[in-house]
């Protein structure tokens, strides 16, 4: 009996140690971010979007973080102007940083590519712009129409590379708009925040601001 105490009390002690050393001491070290002055939670729209990447597995595919320069060449790709940091992801959770590179890193692609024509052209048929990219196309987020039929007022686009029939274009569903629009919003390059903006800690999915 004495034993299974024993043995009981170092399992008990295995895990306490080990919670503390994953779990409650990093949050201790790194669980207060500042969050930076030119960072605005994401709008309705753009949090939506943000869901629409999610369930598509984009992060399969796409990174969305800038190394450090000392050690990787992201900088001189043009992913970034420096390393993001903890405070680049305060309104974001589940995060996305994503391990695998198969196409280039996303965290400043609203900086690269801010025109809204270029992101549903891309969406609906990468090839259409790069005939050479293996990115999967999403055409599903997408209605082919008559360019005769569009109304005043309705949002189309035009494709370029011969992927739709002569009078033919595309109109984006709302997740098509709400993805482009978070797409756009991923500039990560203000200057890292110092200890002048207000800290941030990340309660049940929402960021918590309390001054410094």
């Amino acid at each position: 009996m004495t034993r299974i105490w024993l043995l009981i009390i170092g399992v008990l002690a295995i895990i306490v140690f080990a919670t503390s050393l994953l779990v409650v001491i990093p949050n201790t070290m790194i669980g207060q971010v500042r969050v930076p002055k030119q960072l605005s939670p994401y709008s309705e729209q753009e949090a939506r979007g943000r869901d629409v990447y999610v369930s598509e597995g984009c992060v399969y595919c796409h990174s969305q973080q800038v190394r450090d320069p000392v050690y990787t060449s992201d900088k001189e790709r043009g992913w970034g102007p420096r390393a993001t940091v903890p405070s680049d992801y305060v309104y974001d959770k589940p995060h996305q940083l994503g391990t695998m590179r198969t196409g280039p890193d996303l965290i400043n692609i609203g900086v690269r590519q801010p025109s809204e024509q270029w992101h549903h052209t891309h969406l609906f048929n990468p090839r259409s712009l790069m005939p050479w990219s293996i990115m999967p196309a999403f055409p599903y987020l997408y209605t082919v129409r008559d360019s005769a039929s569009i109304t005043p007022g309705e949002v189309f686009y035009s494709v370029a590379g011969g992927k739709l029939p002569a009078g033919k274009v595309i109109v984006p569903t709302p997740d098509a708009d709400a993805l482009v629009a978070y797409l756009k919003s991923l500039r990560r390059t203000y200057p890292v925040p110092t200890g002048d903006e207000p800290a941030a800690r990340s309660i049940g999915g929402r960021s918590e601001h309390t001054m410094p």
